[in-house]
């Protein structure tokens, strides 16, 4: 579910220059603050500065005492003795969620700075997080939204906003020892490794299959029974194409993916060239009687480039999109203006899947 201050940018270890032990080159400037959302956007060599072991350590004291950290909160500002006294008076609660790129990002950025500086309690708290992470996996293979469990769609094996393959991204780096993730030790290499084989055979697993054929994932999927689920009012079962888009550049990733995931990758692809939208452009019109003081609308457009509704129906392949009231319609304008204007309804993101990577995955492959 996108929140504020949500990390927009892939999960992964890579992209950090390190240094030795306490080096930290006059040229780096450290007193300028970072927003939390960026912070998996700096220079490689930023992560060795005093601004980054300044969030770190902030970073620790949000750490629960599961071993998680809960969503929403900017980690990056400056904490007064006060704000820390209360932080870690929190750290009982059990709210750590991989929801908003929470936990996954946490551990990269630790991972990143650990990697820099070599400081032992950022390694302890990253270990710490990590185990959390494998100890939250279902047997099954998949990963609840909240750990430990909450009632409700919380549970729910969840791809929603990329989560589940956000957490896989972290876990192979770690088990493949890519750059600021080498130094975790074998034991949980080895667990890491393992916890993304289990996560590849779920995600074939529930890959939706109608008539025979197999289409794309849904956002969710219950716990149990492995089929697909709904969650928040505004989001039902459904082919979710926005989350399909992450779930098959992961499985592209594999070096060497046999035939099983090779027809999942195929099948998905075939599936977003058949529900491509033509002529229509997603665009934001003044209105000031609107809060936000516009209104997203579609329009017809002749030049407009390929779009994709976020959720299409199982077994028709219709556009579909729910209000707050939870019913089902079949043209975005029909429900409320405030779930139009804040929600992500149509992507283009499929688009550079479909003419370049895709392509390039072939190629590689020499299919």
């Amino acid at each position: 579910m996108i929140g504020q201050i949500a990390i927009s940018v892939a999960i992964t270890c890579l992209g950090l220059v390190t240094y030795a032990v306490g080096q930290q080159p006059e040229s780096i400037k450290t007193d300028v603050s970072v927003k939390w959302e960026e912070i998996l956007r700096q220079r490689p060599e930023w992560y060795q500065g005093n601004e980054a072991v300044r969030i770190a350590d902030n970073v620790l004291l949000y750490q629960r005492e599961t071993g998680g950290w809960p969503k929403n909160i900017d980690m990056a500002r400056v904490l007064t003795t006060t704000n820390e006294r209360e932080v870690a008076r929190q750290k009982v609660e059990t709210d750590s969620t991989i929801d908003n790129g929470a936990t996954y990002t946490q551990l990269v950025f630790l991972a990143r700075v650990y990697t820099a500086l070599k400081l032992e309690r950022h390694k302890q708290a990253f270990e710490k997080g990590l185990d959390y992470l494998l100890e939250a996996q279902y047997a099954n293979g998949g990963w609840p939204q909240f750990y430990p469990l909450r009632k409700g769609y919380y549970s729910h094996i969840t791809f929603n906003d990329n989560a589940m393959i956000n957490v896989m991204r972290l876990l192979r780096d770690i088990a493949q020892q890519k750059a600021a993730c080498h130094f975790v030790d074998e034991g949980r290499r080895h667990h890491s490794a393992r916890a993304v084989e289990r996560g590849i055979e779920l995600i074939l697993k529930v890959q939706v299959v109608w008539e025979g054929q197999r289409t794309i994932w849904d956002a969710q999927y219950d716990a149990t029974t492995l089929k697909p689920a709904a969650a928040r009012a505004f989001e039902p079962v459904a082919l979710a194409s926005r989350e399909s888009v992450g779930i098959v550049r992961f499985l592209m990733d594999i070096k060497q993916p046999d035939k099983p995931v090779i027809k999942a990758i195929e099948s998905a692809i075939e599936w977003f060239e058949k529900a491509k939208l033509k002529g229509l452009r997603w665009v934001e019109k003044p209105d000031p009687s609107s809060p936000e003081g516009y209104q997203r609308v579609l329009i017809k457009d002749s030049d407009a480039g390929p779009l994709w509704a976020r959720f299409y129906e199982i077994g028709t392949n219709r556009p579909i999109f729910v209000g707050r009231d939870s019913v089902i319609r079949y043209d975005v304008m029909e429900i409320d203006i405030e779930r139009r204007n804040n929600y992500g309804w149509y992507s283009s993101e499929p688009v550079r899947l479909l003419s370049k990577e895709y392509p390039a995955w072939r190629k590689r492959l020499g299919l």
